[in-house]
Protein backbone atom coordinates (compact mmCIF):
# COMPACT_ATOMS: atom_id res chain seq x y z
CA UNK A 1 0.00 0.00 0.00
CA UNK A 2 1.21 3.49 -0.83
CA UNK A 3 2.46 5.64 2.04
CA UNK A 4 0.78 9.00 2.63
CA UNK A 5 4.00 10.91 1.88
CA UNK A 6 4.39 9.04 -1.40
CA UNK A 7 0.77 9.78 -2.32
CA UNK A 8 1.19 13.50 -1.59
CA UNK A 9 4.48 13.67 -3.53
CA UNK A 10 2.97 11.95 -6.57
CA UNK A 11 -0.11 14.20 -6.36
CA UNK A 12 2.10 17.29 -6.18
CA UNK A 13 4.12 16.20 -9.23
CA UNK A 14 0.94 15.46 -11.21
CA UNK A 15 -0.60 18.82 -10.24
CA UNK A 16 2.54 20.70 -11.28
CA UNK A 17 2.75 18.81 -14.59
CA UNK A 18 -0.90 19.59 -15.38
CA UNK A 19 -0.51 23.22 -14.32
CA UNK A 20 2.69 23.82 -16.29
CA UNK A 21 1.23 22.13 -19.39
CA UNK A 22 -1.95 24.22 -19.11
CA UNK A 23 0.10 27.44 -19.27
CA UNK A 24 0.90 26.73 -22.90
CA UNK A 25 -2.75 26.14 -23.81
CA UNK A 26 -4.29 29.05 -21.86
CA UNK A 27 -6.14 31.79 -23.74
CA UNK A 28 -4.71 35.29 -23.82
CA UNK A 29 -8.12 36.89 -23.25
CA UNK A 30 -8.99 38.28 -19.82
CA UNK A 31 -10.03 35.54 -17.44
CA UNK A 32 -13.10 35.60 -15.24
CA UNK A 33 -11.31 37.17 -12.30
CA UNK A 34 -9.87 40.00 -14.40
CA UNK A 35 -13.21 40.57 -16.12
CA UNK A 36 -14.99 40.66 -12.76
CA UNK A 37 -12.52 43.26 -11.45
CA UNK A 38 -13.29 45.46 -14.46
CA UNK A 39 -17.05 45.13 -13.80
CA UNK A 40 -16.71 45.86 -10.06
CA UNK A 41 -14.65 48.98 -10.72
CA UNK A 42 -17.43 50.22 -13.01
CA UNK A 43 -15.30 50.25 -16.15
CA UNK A 44 -17.50 47.71 -17.94
CA UNK A 45 -21.07 46.45 -17.88
CA UNK A 46 -21.51 42.80 -17.01
CA UNK A 47 -22.40 41.85 -20.58
CA UNK A 48 -20.98 44.86 -22.42
CA UNK A 49 -17.73 45.26 -24.33
CA UNK A 50 -14.44 45.57 -22.51
CA UNK A 51 -13.07 49.10 -22.13
CA UNK A 52 -10.55 48.37 -24.87
CA UNK A 53 -13.35 47.32 -27.27
CA UNK A 54 -15.74 50.13 -26.38
CA UNK A 55 -16.35 53.19 -28.53
CA UNK A 56 -14.77 56.04 -26.50
CA UNK A 57 -17.42 58.58 -27.57
CA UNK A 58 -20.32 56.25 -26.79
CA UNK A 59 -19.24 55.42 -23.24
CA UNK A 60 -17.46 58.63 -22.32
CA UNK A 61 -13.93 57.42 -21.65
CA UNK A 62 -10.73 56.83 -23.56
CA UNK A 63 -11.37 53.11 -23.96
CA UNK A 64 -8.45 52.00 -21.82
CA UNK A 65 -8.45 50.46 -18.39
CA UNK A 66 -5.43 50.20 -16.14
CA UNK A 67 -4.86 48.84 -12.69
CA UNK A 68 -1.81 47.77 -10.77
CA UNK A 69 -1.33 44.04 -10.37
CA UNK A 70 1.47 42.44 -8.36
CA UNK A 71 2.46 40.31 -11.36
CA UNK A 72 0.67 41.73 -14.44
CA UNK A 73 -0.33 38.92 -16.81
CA UNK A 74 1.98 36.66 -14.78
CA UNK A 75 4.95 38.26 -16.51
CA UNK A 76 8.46 38.74 -15.24
CA UNK A 77 9.40 41.87 -17.12
CA UNK A 78 9.58 42.40 -20.85
CA UNK A 79 11.42 39.21 -21.76
CA UNK A 80 9.83 36.98 -19.08
CA UNK A 81 7.65 35.11 -21.56
CA UNK A 82 5.92 31.99 -20.29
CA UNK A 83 8.41 31.57 -17.45
CA UNK A 84 6.44 33.96 -15.22
CA UNK A 85 3.28 31.97 -15.84
CA UNK A 86 5.05 28.70 -15.03
CA UNK A 87 6.46 30.16 -11.81
CA UNK A 88 3.02 31.50 -10.83
CA UNK A 89 1.46 28.07 -11.34
CA UNK A 90 4.13 26.22 -9.35
CA UNK A 91 4.08 28.75 -6.50
CA UNK A 92 0.26 28.70 -6.45
CA UNK A 93 0.14 24.90 -6.26
CA UNK A 94 2.70 24.81 -3.45
CA UNK A 95 0.92 27.58 -1.51
CA UNK A 96 -2.42 25.80 -1.87
CA UNK A 97 -0.85 22.57 -0.59
CA UNK A 98 0.67 24.36 2.40
CA UNK A 99 -2.64 26.06 3.23
CA UNK A 100 -4.51 22.73 3.08
CA UNK A 101 -1.93 21.06 5.32
CA UNK A 102 -2.06 23.98 7.76
CA UNK A 103 -5.83 23.89 7.97
CA UNK A 104 -5.74 20.10 8.32
CA UNK A 105 -3.27 20.30 11.20
CA UNK A 106 -5.31 23.04 12.91
CA UNK A 107 -8.50 20.99 12.65
CA UNK A 108 -6.74 17.87 13.90
CA UNK A 109 -5.24 19.78 16.83
CA UNK A 110 -8.62 21.27 17.79
CA UNK A 111 -10.14 17.78 18.04
CA UNK A 112 -7.66 16.68 20.72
Amino acid sequence: MMETNQFVAIGLVVAILIGVTAVFFAAGDPDGLESTAIVILGEKDLFGPTPEDADPEAVGHEGSFEYEAPMPDYSMGEEGGKMGEVIAVVVGIILALLIVFGVGKAVAASKH
